[in-house]
């Protein structure tokens, strides 16, 4: 073995040290104690239960303030189906045309777009824009924020997928008398199913778990989203962190999954477009 192969071999062992005591240590904690009982789990140690109390933790959880774990998972999946179809349809229209379509207004397009990942968002001044619309306080209104804080990390993965598509397709297609919509929707978003499935992992992933964004525009319990069910279980004074931790490992376990499951394809998308260009 070189020394070349060797340096490999222990910068990755290490790398999978530091993985697994950042993000497996910590998950495990959150099952052990998700296991146990009231009493047991306020001592926060980091061992295996003397009895488990699996079942009764997740009832009580899921019974929890009339049940408000299931609206908060229907009020979760409703935002992120709705968020994510309009960041791939809209991200994957904006890519096209910015690629495709280059005018006078692309620089300013462009500046706009990075200044969607770089600049902060404004809650305040967004709060009063809502109230205006009428549509703070609701679930619509909550998707739009959604899909304009990730717009712009989903409009550069798209454009730079589109510039590994050859032009003399668009131009085929033309020829034969396709219109913009039938040329984009009929012949280029089919191409981008790579792109488009990583921007609907990352983005699925992303939203589910947003904590602040429902924080800030959707209060109120009957719009409560998984991540603000954490509040059931904990105040100044009293805390049941068995069923604490056991609403964290229900509401992480559905984005661990479909990480886990799409992680090749995730990282296919988001290095296609830099190979291939």
């Amino acid at each position: 073995m070189t020394a070349k192969t060797l340096k490999y071999y222990v910068t990755g062992i290490l790398a999978l040290a530091l993985a697994f005591f950042v993000f497996v240590v910590p998950f495990l904690f959150i099952i052990v104690n998700a296991l146990k009982d009231k009493p047991e789990a306020a001592l926060l140690h980091f061992s295996w239960p003397t009895e488990t109390h699996l079942w009764e933790n997740l009832v009580a959880v899921v019974e929890a303030r009339d049940y408000m774990l299931i609206t908060a998972f229907i009020n979760s999946i409703i935002l992120t189906v709705v968020a994510v179809t309009g960041l791939v349809v809209f991200g994957a229209m904006v890519g096209f045309v910015l690629q495709r379509r280059p005018s006078r207004w692309s620089g300013l397009i462009n500046f706009m777009v990075l200044a969607g990942l770089i600049m902060p968002p404004a809650v305040v001044p967004t709060i009063w824009l809502l109230q205006w619309l009428g549509l703070f306080k609701t679930l619509s209104g909550l998707i739009l924020i959604e899909i304009a804080y990730s717009l712009s990390f989903s409009v550069l993965l798209f454009r730079a997928f589109i510039a590994t598509i050859p032009r003399e397709l668009d131009e085929a297609a033309i020829l034969e008398g396709a219109g913009p919509f039938t040329l984009f929707f009929r012949i280029v978003l089919p191409l981008l199913k790579p792109v488009a499935v990583t921007v609907i992992v990352v983005q699925s992933v992303a939203i589910f778990n947003d904590f602040t964004n429902p924080l800030y525009y959707l209060p109120g319990a009957k719009n409560a989203t998984v991540q603000l069910t954490i509040f059931n279980f904990q105040s100044m004074f009293n805390t049941s962190y068995n069923l604490l931790f056991m609403n964290i490992l229900i509401i992480t376990i559905p984005p661990l999954i479909m990480f886990l499951f799409f992680n090749r394809q995730i990282v296919e998308g988001m290095t296609a477009g830099a190979v291939k260009g």
